[in-house]
């Protein structure tokens, strides 16, 4: 497994564990910006521009759920879905096009004139990834492979052969033929896979992420995509009607991450972070610095050789 590595700037925990040295100072303006994430910019539909803090650098958003349907429907997602979508449709070519200009704003420099980019840290000035993240589960689109295509595409005629291509996913159509395919692609030019697992049980699994899909689909999804490729695995806890995780559920979710690592799933990181932005339920809430670094802590007792990072709520969002 691999090691700890040192915490990016907006990381306060460390990721060996430490949580006793001192909090990093992170700017309110650079803070803005982590929880800043609209969908739209500018003139742009498809395309966005975000420095999250999970990144540690500047996002380029691909929003392939423009209509904002999803196959969960999360209690603590930020998705504003009381208003009707600008667009239904999904327009490749036009996402092509939107790409190619965004990247090329990021590369000239141009984004960090505009605000909130204007505000931002020095060391977070830097192109991270392209993501496949939007308005809902950006696997389940039928062309996800040719979209997968045009960002290989646009980044190799640019050079950026250090910028990744994410794939922020829920798991549950990891097993689609276009999906791999896509996946496939990614893997000969930067791709990562960054997969959501926030619950151990299936009842907790029903709370958080509503949805007609079962836990043990999404486990085994992220298992067989795991034995391909190295994968992220992304966990958001949070407390519920005022009442933080249960240390019950908790075990019971390391309890899957033993699991997975026992069925060679190769995981490179575990992102552990809480809500930071308004969520779809008024009752979610962020769980606290201590409590984070205590579910940090118990992670690296239970698999001591797994890297995983925490991220909290004060900081912005991911």
């Amino acid at each position: 497994m691999p090691t700890p590595t040192a915490p990016k700037p907006d990381t306060p925990a460390t990721a060996d564990g430490s949580s006793d040295r001192p909090l990093p100072v992170v700017a309110p303006a650079t803070q803005a910006a982590f929880a800043h994430h609209p969908r739209r910019w500018g003139r742009f539909h498809y395309v966005y521009p975000v420095v999250s803090r999970r990144s540690g650098g500047l996002s380029i958003g691909i929003n392939l759920n423009i209509d904002k349907a999803c196959n969960f429907d999360c209690v603590y997602c930020c998705v504003d879905r009381t208003t009707e979508p600008v667009r239904r449709d999904v327009d490749l070519d036009q996402i092509r096009c939107e790409l190619a200009e965004m990247l090329d704003i990021a590369i000239s420099g141009e984004i960090w004139t505009a605000p909130p980019f204007d505000a931002v840290s020095p060391e977070l000035r830097r192109i991270n990834d392209i993501a496949f993240s939007g308005d809902g589960e950006p696997t389940v689109y039928p062309r996800f492979d040719e979209a997968c295509r045009i960002a290989v595409d646009l980044k190799n005629a640019r050079g950026l052969d250090s910028v990744k291509i994410v794939v922020i996913t829920n798991a549950t159509a990891l097993d689609r033929q276009t999906v791999r395919t896509g996946l496939d692609l990614l893997d000969a030019h930067n791709g990562e896979v960054w997969a959501k697992l926030d619950a151990g049980t299936e009842e907790y699994y029903r709370l958080v992420e509503r949805t007609k899909f079962p836990l043990e689909k999404v486990l085994a999804n992220i298992l067989e995509c795991g034995r391909t490729r190295p994968i992220v695995i992304q966990s958001l806890f949070m407390s519920v009607r005022g009442e933080p995780l249960p240390d019950a559920e908790y075990e019971a979710f390391l309890d899957r991450l033993c699991a997975l690592h026992d069925g060679v799933c190769n995981i490179k990181l575990v992102q552990l972070y809480t809500t930071a932005r308004r969520t779809a339920e008024a009752w979610v809430g962020p769980l606290t610095n201590a409590h984070l670094d205590r579910l940090g802590e118990r992670l690296r007792e239970r698999l001591p050789g797994l890297n995983a990072e925490v991220y909290y709520g004060v900081t912005g969002s991911d």
